[in-house]
């Protein structure tokens, strides 16, 4: 990893759809040799995947809960089993396990609080190891998420 793989890899994240061509000049290599460090920083998994950024306001209306789980016991089985079952719910879109008061934060989405209800009903059911779940519903997404700020975290 140099500073031009870091260049491109900051790129990508605000374009991923930027052609070759157009990518080869601003890290200043030759288009074959750009292809070849992207290709090659996607086989060493630097880049996991592309994804578009959908603007879910334009389509519908939802509901984001960000949520707090606690367990009752703190064994590997008990975690993997809570992990297991959230997997199972494709409304939960990220899940951090987090040291501190709580073991696990979670982003919820759904199309409505009495959606979001049923998940939580659900969640609860499919896992006895919970001993608290706390819910916040987020009001506005004010700083969404655009990608790692990569030429301040590496030097």
């Amino acid at each position: 990893m140099d500073r031009i793989d870091l260049k491109i890899l900051s790129i990508l994240q605000e374009n991923a759809r930027i052609t070759n061509h157009l990518l080869s000049d601003k890290v200043n290599l030759s288009p074959s040799s750009c292809l070849q460090r992207v290709r090659k920083l996607e086989d060493e998994g630097y880049i996991d995947s592309y994804m578009a950024n959908i603007n879910l306001d334009k389509i519908c209306r939802t509901v984001t809960v960000l949520v707090t789980v606690s367990l009752h016991d703190h064994t590997n089985a008990n975690f993997k089993a809570f992990e297991e079952a959230m997997a199972q719910f494709p409304e939960i879109v990220e899940c951090y396990t987090v040291s501190g008061n709580f073991d696990y934060f979670l982003r919820v989405v759904c199309p409505d609080m009495n959606s979001y209800l049923k998940l939580n009903d659900d969640l609860i059911g499919k896992m006895e190891g919970v001993a608290n779940i706390s819910s916040q519903v987020a009001l506005a997404h004010t700083k969404p998420f655009r990608g790692y700020a990569l030429e301040r975290l590496v030097e």
